[in-house]
């Protein structure tokens, strides 16, 4: 007997970002004091909200090596690449949102924050907005 060639159907399947994940975004246009180019981001925003409006509710993340005593970000852990000796940093004091279609979001090497930074984070930006 002949075994015969399967076909299997493979979905192209769109990334979207989800809640926790890190991502790559561009932050040009950018005005005064606000961050440029292409910077890390934590999403805080669930999937279904990212994939119905394109924009992106997070944090940026920076190796800044000043935040060790800024008490509104949270080390969650050693950068990747050029910057491996350095912390990485979410600053929770900075929320904004983007267009991650638009501004050509990818994701990030990171990948996700594991639940219990990811619980600091909220717990540090919950102390600024408090809801």
């Amino acid at each position: 007997m002949v075994a015969r060639p399967t076909l299997v159907a493979v979905k192209n399947i769109a990334w979207s970002p989800d809640r926790k994940d890190i991502i790559w975004i561009d932050c040009n246009p950018q005005v005064g004091q606000e961050r440029r180019d292409v910077h890390p981001f934590l999403v805080l925003s669930p999937r279904t909200f990212n994939e119905r409006t394109s924009l992106v509710i997070g944090l940026p993340m920076t190796t800044a090596d000043y935040n060790v005593d800024n008490p509104f970000a949270v080390v969650v852990g050693q950068a990747k690449g050029k910057k491996t000796e350095k912390s990485s940093y979410v600053l929770c004091h900075q929320p904004k949102s983007f267009d991650w279609r638009l501004r050509s979001a990818k994701p990030h090497q990171l990948g996700k924050l594991d639940d219990s930074l990811f619980k600091q984070v909220c717990q540090r930006l919950n102390q600024i907005i408090q809801i």
